[in-house]
């Protein structure tokens, strides 16, 4: 059986990590570099780096940033925010990413998708999409950009098989609702988009428990469980989650 992998997130904000709740209120909460360096010891599977600003702020990657903290860790390394072009996508992986997390950008241009996952392949191609709940789209769930401050005319269902259609080889799947409240992931959104692709889903928003990623990784049928809070500011750390996975029966990587 296929490990259920457990990813970090650092939402960076003006080059220092940040994190709010759906999307609002950020606070500072410490140096990326460390932090990434901290959770690579404490044995997690993959990292993931939004710059959430930079779309919103029309610039591309801070490459220094991405390039000190690839230094620092030695497994999966996914960047998003502010990549907008082919050249961002090279300058990004040459920097030390291994994925590209395209979001704002991909609904904007979704040709980037496709040309990305030509040049660099499908692998290298993370879908990231943030879906909020809107009973005026067909499955239920709207797709949102720039940070989740500009609703789109996207069905989250519809956008997850077209964005893989054009290459996509991954989706960070975030519900804008749980985002940051601690209360467990969008179940039934997970589900549905997990069970539309052929591609792994990674579950993002709302991860508070040990308890909330082994649902959502069984009964959400994600590949993968995005967390922060909890081990940013909840006093869990990845080993201990994995070791509680572990004795729920969740397949981890120890």
């Amino acid at each position: 059986m296929l490990k259920k992998r457990i990813i970090v997130c650092l939402d960076v904000k003006d080059g220092r990590t940040t994190k709010g709740v759906k999307f609002q209120n950020n606070v500072d909460i410490g140096d990326p570099v460390d932090m990434a360096a901290e959770y690579y010891r404490q044995g997690v599977d993959e990292l993931v780096f939004y710059d959430i600003m930079a779309s919103a702020r029309g610039r591309g990657p801070i490459l220094d940033l991405i390039s000190r903290v690839a230094s620092k860790v030695f497994i999966p390394f996914c960047v998003g925010g502010g990549i907008g072009t082919i050249e961002d996508i090279r300058s990004t992986i040459l920097a030390g990413a291994e994925k590209i997390s395209l979001n704002s950008q991909a609904v904007k241009n979704p040709q980037l998708i496709n040309e990305g996952a030509r040049i660099f392949g499908n692998q290298c191609i993370v879908l990231g999409m943030d879906a909020a709940r809107d009973e005026t789209a067909p499955s239920g769930y709207r797709v949102y950009i720039n940070g989740g401050r500009v609703k789109t005319e996207l069905d989250a269902k519809e956008w997850a098989i077209r964005a893989v259609e054009l290459g996509a080889g991954e989706i960070v799947l975030n519900s804008i609702d749980a985002d940051g409240v601690r209360q467990g992931y969008e179940l039934n959104l997970t589900r549905m988009i997990a069970e539309s692709v052929p591609v792994p889903v990674i579950a993002s928003g709302g991860g508070g428990t040990p308890r909330h990623l082994a649902d959502v990784l069984t009964q959400g049928k994600a590949d993968a469980a995005l967390i922060a809070s909890m081990v940013h500011s909840m006093g869990y750390t990845v080993d201990g989650i994995k070791k509680d996975l572990n004795q729920a029966g969740v397949p981890v990587r120890l």
